[in-house]
């Protein structure tokens, strides 16, 4: 994975979430992930479109957004889509991770973002695409 650029859409009405992830996770969350680079979304029409066309290998949603949030968005591409991109769900409290497991996210960042921690969290989901597709291979 290291030789490939990984495609991440992050999606938030709000073009300040966006951003304030994009630049948490960075655009090289770890050395052994190589890098990201970024579609933006700020509708769920946007997110459908480049999810079916297959144009992003991990999705970022806010959890917060309006009038949709991440977590509806999650749980329906979960449920409709067989081969559906990792999802990594961004939401404002700790006391909201409860959700993310209803919401069928793959893991959670909480706001405000610790650049560490999500860099490390998008990296480990990272790494597990990875184990999935050389098992699959």
């Amino acid at each position: 994975m290291s030789t490939s650029i990984t495609t991440i859409l992050v999606f938030s009405h709000r073009p300040e979430v966006r951003e304030s992830i994009m630049t948490a996770v960075g655009r090289r969350p770890a050395a052994d992930v190589g890098r990201v680079r970024y579609l933006e979304a700020d509708g769920i029409a946007s997110v459908l479109s480049i999810v079916d066309e297959g144009q992003a290998d991990l999705l970022i949603l806010d959890g917060e957004a309006q009038p949709t949030g991440g977590m509806g968005i999650s749980r329906q591409l979960k449920n409709e889509i067989d081969d559906c991109p990792p999802i990594v769900v961004a939401v404002r409290r700790k006391d909201d991770r409860w959700l993310a497991t209803w919401s069928q996210a793959d893991a959670v960042l909480v706001h405000p973002l610790d650049p560490l921690a999500a860099a490390e969290t998008v990296a480990e989901v990272l790494r597990s695409m990875s184990r999935i597709s050389v098992s699959n291979g």
